[in-house]
């Protein structure tokens, strides 16, 4: 990439903004990376991978794409940039081509535990507050969880239901962290998908926050990642 420097790009998931990323972007900062997090609306895919589009086009050289929960998705559909040479799943979703969030949550393993999604309200979503921090965040602080419960972004139905056009880590390198005490994402479905998708695999004890909780190891795993990137 005529020795350019390689720029990052942190997309957050549903129910949550860019914000919960300060961690890991304040290590990655530190350790020289330019990094940027992206503040798309969860209102659908096409606008979300829109939003990601226009940060990668800002940038002059290689990118990696790191995405949480439903930016996985994001991750996927946007990653088909050619400027794009890996990509991060943090406790996310990484679906094949036609398939979303609808159709990756339709049939869950038995026993998974269910997320408390309230009815759809004007077409989005949000996280039962009293249960939010049970089942997104149950190792953070009970204060910061229950600002993250007071502070939700909702989420579009209209995002779960996108579909990816063509699965990105088809033909790029990618990694994947796989938060194993998830309450959102069951384990072992993060582990099915990491394994279709040929990641490189990092396991850490963390519920769905582990990019907060577990900042440190999540952006050692985002700094592996963008080496191998850069060496493409």
């Amino acid at each position: 990439m005529n020795g350019l420097a390689l720029s990052i790009i942190l997309i957050h998931g549903g129910f949550v903004d860019g914000s919960g990323w300060e961690p890991v972007y304040n290590i990655l900062k530190k350790d020289g990376y330019d990094v940027s997090i992206a503040q798309h609306p969860t209102t659908s895919l096409a606008d979300d991978v829109a939003y990601v589009h226009r940060l990668v086009a800002q940038k002059k050289g290689p990118v990696l794409l790191v995405g949480h929960s439903y930016g996985g998705v994001i991750t996927t559909e946007a990653g088909n940039d050619p400027k794009v040479k890996g990509l991060v799943y943090v406790a996310a979703f990484a679906p094949d081509q036609g398939e979303s969030v609808d159709s990756l949550i339709k049939n869950p393993v038995p026993g998974a535990p269910v997320p408390p999604i309230l009815p759809p309200t004007d077409g989005f979503l949000l996280l039962d507050q009293a249960k939010f921090a049970a089942s997104f965040a149950a190792d953070l602080p009970a204060q910061q969880a229950a600002f993250m419960a007071d502070s939700q972004l909702p989420w579009g139905v209209a995002a779960l239901s996108g579909t990816v056009s063509q699965a990105s880590w088809k033909n790029k390198p990618s990694w994947y962290v796989v938060a194993k005490e998830d309450k959102m994402i069951p384990p072992a479905a993060q582990r099915g998908m990491a394994q279709r998708a040929g990641s490189t695999v990092v396991e850490l004890s963390g519920s769905h926050s582990v990019y907060i909780s577990q900042a440190k190891s999540v952006a050692a795993v985002i700094e592996q990642a963008a080496k191998a990137a850069k060496a493409e």
